[in-house]
């Protein structure tokens, strides 16, 4: 009998920054999905296993909990992250497309970079919110990476 594990690797600036937010994500998923996970300092992977050998039931809870740690490590909130943990089959965890680096859009450099980064958060974060209210979505703006939690519904709305 062996026990399904995933490994979600974090890079070195990842570990430092989530450092301050990792227990109380560790936390949510043993309440809520009953599943064992770890930091392997060694290897820089969150570990997440299911107790329980050769569960049908817990192979969808590690996919969540994965899920889960994948919005963590992209810099969502906590809270917006645990939305994948309770709403069922609801939210999407952006598929690979669905995560465009800005350079992808247009090929920018410098400062002209970091400009088409700040238009698309507006001023004070506006346009970004803006949209995430109109297409229900949750958007994070991390170097020149565009990340989005949404529903299969919205989530083509939303595609920048």
């Amino acid at each position: 009998m062996s026990c399904r594990l995933t490994k979600n690797p974090l890079r070195k600036i990842q570990s430092t920054k989530l450092a301050s937010n990792i227990r109380e994500a560790s936390r949510l998923v043993v309440e809520h999905l009953r599943l064992d996970i770890r930091f392997n300092v060694k290897s820089r992977n969150i570990e997440i296993r299911n107790p329980v050998p050769d569960d049908k039931v817990g192979s969808q809870l590690l996919q969540k909990a994965a899920d889960f740690v994948k919005a963590f490590v992209y810099r969502f909130k906590v809270e917006n992250a645990l939305a994948l943990i309770r709403l069922d089959n609801l939210l999407n965890l952006l598929n690979i497309r669905s995560s465009k680096i800005v350079k992808d859009i247009k090929n920018l450099k410098g400062d002209h970079l970091s400009r088409e980064i700040k238009q698309l958060a507006g001023k004070g974060g506006q346009t970004k919110f803006t949209i995430e209210n109109v297409t229900k979505t949750r958007i994070v703006l991390a170097d020149s990476y565009i990340r989005i939690i949404s529903k299969y519904s919205s989530s083509y709305e939303s595609y920048l």
